[in-house]
């Protein structure tokens, strides 16, 4: 039998390498860039073409390479960062393990154009599926220029299984940011299509934050500075009331190195506690300088997963800082020891002689005398009526208005032709007692007891199933705006939208882009609060995002939902009795009353034999 044990080719090893490293166009793009500041640039320029499945360009002004290093780069475990084993545990650089640029020559077609400063000419070499098709001089800029072409181009397997240009493009953005945010000593310019996605000069870090993420986080940061024995920490948390509903502004580096840390993570979200809205995650860009020594960055092969010697001790330092910072800026109560004026607490001792101590009191004093006064001079009866008559007209004018309040949540649904027409009449709830309970919650008896309907989700049951009429039958209510208001949003965001807007328009929006990310929206659905519409559109896209991942659900169904969920009634929205009514009829003419779209309780029955029992 002869043997069947057979070294693999190198083209070969280097596909299976490149399963491990390049998942998607962006492990690309963060292989590069990486590279790129490893070689001391300060301007890294990114250029991206149908989300890197055409091109992905990284041209940079760094140190460049040699011929000899140029040729040797593509090859499996070539590196510059180490030569003992012993390098990979004080190891600061970005890229160090030799396969990257192996495992893209393998699953693409490659040009690379590199030149030292010192030299006069620099060395371009083209290589497809790991074969070296040319290698010559050629004359260009210092630094090194990198164009990846027709990404797995000989893995058609791997390129069906990418996502859309859309989603890919935001993983690219994602990978964009986290370096970017590390090396705020590099300039950044990104472009997409032709079209600059981002430009990020050198800049402290508020500003770059500010640059990556748009000028609207910045009343939302909060700095963090500790400097301990063991480890420094430094950056920005987010203000509680600025929490969002997804994750995507959460940062740990350590050592100008993007990391993933759910223990770490779990000390910030401690810190949090009892001050962050329901459903909601914080915000932080956290930057840790610790002994190289003391952490472990090649246990993945994306090194995104970080191991630290005594993580229990720097969790504490983590919270306590995070704790500090909160307190400083008055989010939770502190205790003030800086100050001068100190409490005298006397000490007790076998000697000290305690005092009971004195009421004053004044023993001829009559709560009577007044009335007394009053009943000499006028009759007692006209006294008191005169006090209830005022009480009187003070409680009417604590209730004055409240019938006349505009309810722009229900706004569009103020006609008997609207509210009634499919069938339940308004005398079928006439008779129905409504109480609304913490301005959450309306209360109602019923034959079989008591019934609790969440306010909000049903408002927000209403508003989906209307909106999904309305996008299936192509029959939208558009309500023109006076004056059109222009959005701008971080990249991200910005390109999720320009994925959806057909979906979001047919909800019965009109948004356009405005140019960069910009957008502007000169109508909106006819029950949306146009007062607060960049809000109303922020969270839009933050409830889509949560869906996003079920691919059993239509688009559309995505986009009426998060439609319904942004612009449903507030928690602490105070209802009229007729708005209650209207709400409880509405209900029930969906076709799934007791349910929101995600599964949650819309109405709950407190039985007769259960308020029974409780007396």
């Amino acid at each position: 039998m002869s043997d069947i044990i057979k070294l693999l080719p190198d083209s070969v090893a280097n596909q299976i390498a490149a399963g491990e490293v390049i998942q998607r166009p962006a492990s690309v793009v963060k292989e590069l860039v990486e590279n790129a500041v490893d070689a001391g640039s300060t301007f890294i320029k990114i250029i991206i073409k149908d989300a890197g499945r055409t091109l992905i360009q990284i041209i940079d002004n760094g140190c460049g390479m040699s011929e000899t290093d140029a040729r040797l780069c593509f090859e499996r475990h070539a590196t510059s960062k180490i030569k003992t084993a012993n390098d990979l545990f004080c190891i600061r650089t970005m890229g160090f393990r030799g396969e990257a640029l192996a495992s893209v020559a393998a699953i693409a077609q490659v040009e690379m154009k590199s030149k030292r400063k010192e030299d006069e000419i620099g060395t371009c070499i083209l290589i497809s599926a790991s074969e070296v098709e040319s290698q010559q001089p050629v004359s260009c800029s210092d630094g090194t220029s990198f164009a990846v072409k027709n990404l797995f181009f000989n893995v058609p397997a791997r390129r069906k299984f990418l996502k859309s240009p859309q989603t890919e493009f935001r993983h690219i953005i994602e990978e964009i940011q986290r370096i970017a945010l590390a090396n705020t000593d590099i300039a950044f310019s990104l472009f997409h299509n032709d079209e600059e996605i981002y430009n990020l000069p050198i800049s402290p870090l508020k500003q770059k934050i500010i640059n990556v993420f748009g000028k609207n986080i910045q009343q939302n940061l909060i700095p963090v500075d500790t400097e301990t024995t063991m480890i420094g920490i430094k950056g920005y948390i987010g203000k509680p009331e600025f929490a969002r509903k997804t994750s995507g502004e959460q940062f740990f580096f350590v050592n100008k190195r993007y990391m993933r840390h759910p223990y770490f993570y779990k000390a910030v979200s401690i810190a949090y506690e009892k001050i962050l809205p329901p459903n909601t995650m914080l915000s932080f860009f956290l930057y840790f300088s610790i002994d190289p020594s003391k952490i472990d960055v090649n246990i993945h092969p994306t090194k995104t997963e970080i191991k630290f010697c005594d993580e229990y001790l720097i969790w504490q330092i983590i919270q306590a800082s995070v704790k500090e910072a909160l307190g400083k800026f008055n989010i939770v109560p502190s205790i003030d020891f800086d100050i001068e004026k100190f409490v005298d607490i006397p000490m007790l001792t076998d000697d000290t002689e305690i005092k009971v101590p004195e009421v004053k009191i004044n023993p001829e004093f009559n709560p009577f005398d007044n009335v007394k006064r009053l009943s000499s001079n006028s009759n007692i009866h006209d006294f008191f009526e005169k006090h209830n008559n005022d009480n009187k007209k003070n409680w009417e004018a604590l209730y004055e208005g409240i019938e006349k309040n505009e309810r722009d949540d229900f706004s569009s649904s103020k006609s008997e032709e609207d509210l009634f027409a499919k069938g339940l009449s308004n005398e079928s709830v006439e008779k129905n007692l409504f109480f609304q309970f913490k301005n959450k919650y309306i209360l109602t008896p019923v034959k079989n007891g008591l019934m609790m309907i969440h306010q909000k989700r049903a408002h927000e049951r209403i508003l989906f199933e209307r909106y999904l009429i309305m996008a299936s039958a192509n029959k939208k209510e558009v309500q023109k705006m006076l004056f059109p208001v222009t959005i701008e949003l971080n990249a991200a965001d910005a390109e999720l939208l320009k994925e959806i807007m057909p979906d979001i328009n047919a909800l019965g929006f009109e948004i356009s882009e405005f140019g960069g990310r910009s957008f502007i929206i000169n109508g909106t659905p006819g029950n949306i609060d146009t007062g607060n519409i960049e809000n109303i559109v922020s969270n839009f896209l933050e409830n889509y995002k949560i869906t996003q991942g079920d691919i059993k659900t239509s688009v559309q169904e995505k986009a009426a939902w998060a439609l319904a969920k942004a612009s449903s009634v507030n928690y602490s929205k105070s209802l009229a009795l007729e708005e209650m009514k209207i709400l409880f009829n509405q209900l029930f003419l969906c076709s799934v009353p007791n349910y929101t779209y995600d599964g949650k309780t819309i109405i709950s029955i407190l039985s007769n034999e259960e308020l029974d029992n409780r007396f």
